[in-house]
């Protein structure tokens, strides 16, 4: 046989192997449009979120355990990017940093598991952060979630920084059309959360002849006027006068 006769096993192997690869990437990510489209996303990012994550797998208890280590956690998403860009400490605790609604939808629902991960996250966030991410959309089912996890995990020290999360939150595009499709459920936490920020604060001063609700945010100390207007402008926002 001529030498260029010679079948080069080694190029048809590769070859090969770059179709099925190609092939089993077209059948994920068309499955992540449908999933995304099922899922009725609120926005184009969402759904481009959730198309781009369709690699990811969920962690399991064992990729949590046993301390820190810096991995690439999305090497589709990252070219171009700096190393400090392209890793994400996963530990005990998840540290979030998300760029738009899409990255937080997608780590809320991939790493953030338990309920106190959850509610730290948020006050890591923050309420100015959450209203940049959102503001827009929250995003379908999402509300719910959010005041679940602030209402079982709320404390006296984080008054201040939940309260601005609500805050914040309320300002959101669509707002009150996301409050009006809370679960039963959902609204029950939310106004247990309120209930508790009530009991939080600082004693009513009570007179005679006057009910809880005619009290005068004017009686209390200087420094808790301000979070006690924002509580009863709140408790109208979210509809639980």
């Amino acid at each position: 046989m001529e030498r260029n006769d010679i079948i080069n096993f080694k190029a048809l192997e590769k070859e090969l192997q770059a179709a099925l690869t190609a092939d089993e990437k077209y059948k994920r990510e068309n499955a992540a449009k449908l999933r995304a489209v099922e899922q009725r996303v609120a926005s184009y990012e969402e759904f481009r979120g959730i198309v781009l994550a369709s690699h990811l797998k969920p962690l399991e208890q064992k990729d949590k355990i046993g301390g820190k280590r810096t991995v690439p956690w999305n090497c589709h998403t990252t070219q171009g990017r700096t190393s400090q860009d392209e890793t994400t400490e996963i530990s005990q605790n998840i540290l979030l940093q998300p760029e738009t609604s899409a990255d937080f939808y997608r780590d809320w629902r991939r790493y953030l598991r338990s309920g106190p991960e959850r509610y730290q996250a948020l006050l890591q966030l923050g309420g100015p952060k959450l209203a940049r991410l959102f503001q827009t959309d929250v995003g379908f089912g999402l509300l719910g979630e959010l005041l679940v996890a602030l209402a079982d995990h709320v404390r006296p020290a984080d008054r201040s920084v939940v309260l601005g999360i609500l805050r914040s939150l309320a300002s959101t595009g669509r707002f009150t059309l996301n409050l009006s499709l809370l679960s039963h459920v959902q609204r029950e936490s939310c106004r247990g959360l309120f209930q508790k920020l009530q009991a939080m604060g600082a004693p009513r001063p009570m007179k005679e002849g006057l009910s809880q609700r005619e009290w005068s945010v004017e009686e209390l100390p200087a420094g808790l006027q301000e979070e006690e207007r924002l509580l009863q402008e709140l408790l109208g926002l979210y509809q639980m006068d």
